[in-house]
């Protein structure tokens, strides 16, 4: 259940948060005039102030309004309101090829016809001079129509521009980075389709490319390291499709598909050698799920059965007649028909004589629990839940909604502890958020009377204060570690001929500022703001830790 839309910016009420990324958040909104429902991207405050992140951001506004194509999230509009700058974006509902990837290696058919849909859409934004370089199952939104879109012009680059990518940084995600990426050195389309390769690669295969697990490791593997072939981790693969894929993700330049046509035109001649074997496979599979029992049954009947004749069967006609043939198989059939057909109604039945008892056994447990409990405490028999927090991943994808599984409706409901029940109406109370007890709401609404909420202990400003300062000294000595780690590897990188990441220095910059902003607040005993920069430093603390391979 979403939450209450409690903000509007401009003509956009924010239903909900979708997720968020090192330069911004992005919103599910609703038009106020058209009604329609949109996504919203929001440069983060902190950094309109800074030169290059509003640079990039002004740039992926320019380079989505130049692209119109069926597998490319389309931009609507752009703005600027109270010094906030705005996107607002085709909403793509979806789930994305990240997240599909948990659940293992896609079947090679399925990967194949997600990436020719991204190369579609690389061909057309090729075709425009426009570099993606961020391309990665990420920044792949799948629909429930089956449709790919490719998200994400953050760092896109076109052909034209020069010193978007500071010296020594690079920009982009390590794991489908090429080598000349990595390098700082100059990038094109081909750029663009070693991280198609290496998203093919891991679409297959269920593994990463490389098993790095720092940063730096990662960059010299991208750089140095020859990958095992798909068919090693994967034997099922058909060798071709292996070979391709190695091919789209050599070293050198070169050696890869030039163009995404290129590319396409090999994937599809892959594609066709599956079709056929995918399609006698899936019939089987389907045949044995579903019809395995009565597949015995039905060819015996066929067996018993004349063979029908007539032009519209193909079959021309007997000149004899042919003797009538006893009914016996055909009543045979039908009564094993009909034999299944209670077996299946007999199982419904049991199904929900189990639902409805053990829905009594819960609501007996509650109750029985109730009646325990001290006299005057009432009880609760539902809790208001939460929407699912947004994906947090550090990726810089224009909409991470994963697909929300429901339960089946007549899965028996599961009785929480009583005291659960209480806390949850408590702390709802507490938060002038009523309670819903739909078995005892009444007038009230069903909220507990205010003599029988636990309220919130007093906090003492002075002890707040001090755990602030502490978390902020302890931050500060985890802070001056990581940056004597990023000197030492950078001077080593240097001398590789490698620069750090484009993302690292600027969260290296944003750590710096919060943590001086959050001691700024405890001088001036500003406890809320304090805690939302201490927050905000946890967050690049943690992640500059990652790279360096401490977490």
């Amino acid at each position: 259940m979403n939450e209450k839309v409690t903000k509007r910016i401009g003509d956009y009420e924010i239903i909900r948060e979708l997720g968020h990324g090192g330069m911004g958040k992005v919103y599910e909104v609703r038009n106020v005039l058209t009604d329609r429902i949109e996504a919203m991207k929001v440069l983060l405050p902190d950094l309109a102030g800074r030169s290059e992140f509003v640079a990039r951001f002004m740039r992926e506004i320019k380079v989505l309004a130049s692209l119109e194509h069926p597998n490319i999230a389309a931009l609507r509009t752009a703005f600027s309101l109270d010094d906030q700058f705005v996107m607002v974006m085709e909403y793509v509902n979806g789930v994305t090829l990240a997240d599909r990837l948990e659940g293992g290696a896609f079947p090679a058919g399925e990967a194949l016809n997600y990436i020719d849909q991204v190369l579609m859409a690389l061909s057309y934004a090729h075709g425009k001079h426009i570099i993606h370089r961020d391309v990665k199952p990420a920044n792949m939104m799948l629909t429930p129509q089956g449709v790919v879109k490719l998200m994400d012009f953050g760092l896109a680059r076109t052909g034209n521009e020069v010193g978007l990518t500071a010296t020594g940084s690079t920009l982009g995600s390590l794991d489908y980075m090429a080598p000349e990426q990595v390098t700082s050195q100059p990038t094109d389309e081909r750029s663009d389709l070693y991280a198609v390769g290496v998203s093919l690669y891991q679409m297959v295969t269920g593994k990463r490319m490389f098993s790095a697990t720092s940063g730096y490791s990662l960059m010299q593997a991208q750089v140095k390291e020859t990958p095992r072939a798909p068919i090693e981790l994967q034997p099922t693969l058909p060798k071709s499709l292996s070979d391709l894929i190695m091919m789209a993700v050599a070293k050198d330049p070169a050696q890869r598909f030039q163009s995404a046509d290129a590319f396409r035109n090999a994937l599809s001649q892959i594609r066709e050698s599956l079709a056929q074997p995918a399609s006698r496979a899936q019939a089987a599979a389907v045949g044995d799920k579903f019809a395995a029992p009565a597949v015995a049954a039905l060819s015996q009947a066929a067996a018993a059965e004349p063979a029908k004749s007539g032009p519209e069967y193909g079959v021309p006609a007997p000149s004899v007649p042919m003797p009538a043939q006893p009914r016996r198989d055909r009543g045979a059939f039908v009564i094993i028909a009909i034999l299944l057909l209670i077996a299946v109604l007999s199982g419904a039945g049991v199904y929900k004589l189990r639902q409805h008892f053990s829905a009594q056994e819960a609501t007996a447990a509650v109750t029985s629990s109730d009646r325990s409990a001290a006299p005057g405490t009432a009880s609760s028999s539902s809790i208001a839940t939460q929407p699912a927090s947004p994906d947090s991943s550090g990726t810089s994808q224009a909409h991470q909604e994963g697909a929300a599984a429901a339960a089946p409706p007549s899965s028996p409901p599961t009785a929480a502890p009583v005291p659960a029940l209480r806390k949850a109406a408590n702390l709802a109370k507490a938060s002038n958020q009523p309670a819903s007890n739909p078995d005892t709401a009444g007038s009230s609404g069903g909220s507990l009377p205010d003599s029988q909420v636990a309220q919130p202990p007093a906090v003492d400003p002075k002890k707040l204060l001090d755990e602030l300062e502490t978390e902020n000294d302890q931050l500060d000595s985890r802070a001056a570690a990581v940056e004597s780690s990023l000197d030492a590897l950078e001077q080593q990188m240097h001398r590789d001929g490698l620069g750090l990441r484009g993302d690292i220095v600027a969260s290296r910059e944003s750590l710096r500022t919060d943590l001086s902003k959050a001691k700024q607040a405890i001088d001036g005993a500003d406890t809320d703001r304090a805690r939302k920069y201490l927050d905000l430093a946890h967050r690049e603390v943690e992640k500059l830790e990652t790279f360096l391979g401490r977490r």
